[in-house]
């Protein structure tokens, strides 16, 4: 050790008053470095020269004689990345608080021994080709506040080790090939879970997310269940996103009354009644392709992108639909695919270019031609037969 010291004095790092990184870091970072390459066109590497102070190294930040941050490749949109593996020496570099990893072509597993990286509380390393399982050890570094491995190819569960860490914010975890359950999060200053387009299975408790959520995703994976009572208690989100699963049961009102900007729930099994509270503020709202029934709330008529469609919605379209939809003040109207009767527009109106309504395949005959999206068919009215049925 003493020798070590003795030749990164010799290499120069500077005067005497200057601080010496301390040598388990210098190897530790020497490691790293066998272990990447930059990819062609990319130049990071170029500044890791061990024959100068490793604490003027591109994405290298110190603290004294410690390495406290290592922000791997080059930052800026488009750059080419990196590649190769992570060296499990990473975990000797004891005063880490934060690693990231920039877009490129990390494959291999993430090193287990991140887990003795006890100072760490941010680590992010998305849109690389990691592989293997979530190390459940993460759960030993109980000051991590955002974890983000999203746009990897990364197996097996998210262990319930994850979800007790008590100071996490940022759970990014989406675009990967996760299976198994939502576990419980303890902490209770959760903001962000993303865990979409993964495979994950299995009902949410109705305690297991905090309500300290303000954006949550789960799309595009196959879990079942109800959410009402999940749903009443996470009145701070500002996007919900549960689209392409296979949710049931109802919805509760109060939920339009959440300050969401953007609410999907499109193509699961939702049924019941939709009734807004009170007065609805969201920009966008998707609940297509369910089983909603009973007659539309006029008080959605104040949402800018609606969509209905492919439902089981009854009578006619309120009076402040049309309103809306002529003033522009309404972008996107899809009421198509469902079983109302009728709707207060002149045959003669215009709607406005920048507004987009369609009402084909319903138990009426659209009083006005519009233009509907391709997957509605060629079809203007539900049969008869049907519409009796439905009433019936």
């Amino acid at each position: 050790m003493k020798l070590i010291w003795c030749l990164i004095f010799l290499l120069g790092f500077g005067s005497l008053t200057e601080a010496i990184l301390d040598p388990v870091d210098f190897l530790s970072l020497q490691a790293i470095r066998k272990s990447l390459n930059d990819l062609p066109g990319s130049n990071f590497f170029q500044s890791w020269d061990f024959t100068s102070d490793p604490c003027t190294f591109a994405g290298v930040y110190c603290d004294g004689d410690k390495v406290i941050s290592l922000n791997l490749g080059d930052p800026r949109a488009g750059s080419p990345g990196l590649s190769g593996r992570i060296n499990p020496a990473i975990g000797k570099l004891s005063s880490l608080t934060e690693l990231s990893i920039v877009p490129g072509r990390i494959m291999g597993a993430l090193p287990t021994t991140i887990s003795q990286l006890k100072h760490l509380r941010f680590l992010a390393i998305s849109r690389n080709y990691l592989s293997g399982e979530i190390p459940a050890s993460l759960g030993e570094v109980r000051g991590l506040k955002t974890l983000d491995l999203s746009y990897n190819q990364l197996t097996g569960t998210i262990s319930p080790a994850i979800g007790s860490l008590p100071e996490l914010t940022n759970l990014i975890l989406c675009h990967n090939h996760l299976t198994g359950s939502i576990p419980s999060f303890l902490s209770q200053t959760l903001t962000r879970i993303d865990l979409k387009r993964n495979s994950l299975t299995g009902t949410i408790s109705p305690t297991s997310l905090p309500p300290s959520l303000q954006y949550l995703s789960l799309a595009w994976n196959q879990l079942t269940g109800t959410v009402d009572r999940v749903l009443i208690r996470l009145n701070q989100l500002n996007y919900l996103d549960l689209s392409l699963n296979r949710f049931t049961g109802t919805i509760p009102g109060s939920i339009f009354a959440f300050p969401i900007t953007n609410l999907q729930l499109q193509r699961n099994f939702f049924y019941g009644l939709v009734n807004p509270t009170n007065h609805v503020t969201i920009q966008t709202v998707d609940l297509s392709y369910n089983r909603f029934s009973g007659q539309i709330s006029p008080l959605l008529s104040s949402v800018e992108n609606l969509y209905l469609n492919s439902n089981r919605f009854i009578g006619e379209v309120p009076a402040s639909f049309v309103d809306r939809i002529l003033s522009a003040s309404i972008q996107t109207l899809y009421l198509q695919h469902n079983f109302l009767t009728g709707i207060q527009i002149s045959p003669a109106a215009e709607i406005p270019v920048s507004s987009s309504l369609c009402l084909q395949y319903n138990c009426m005959v659209p009083p006005l031609q519009t233009p509907c999206p391709l997957k509605a068919g060629p079809q203007k009215t539900r049969p008869t037969t049907q519409c009796n049925e439905w009433r019936g």
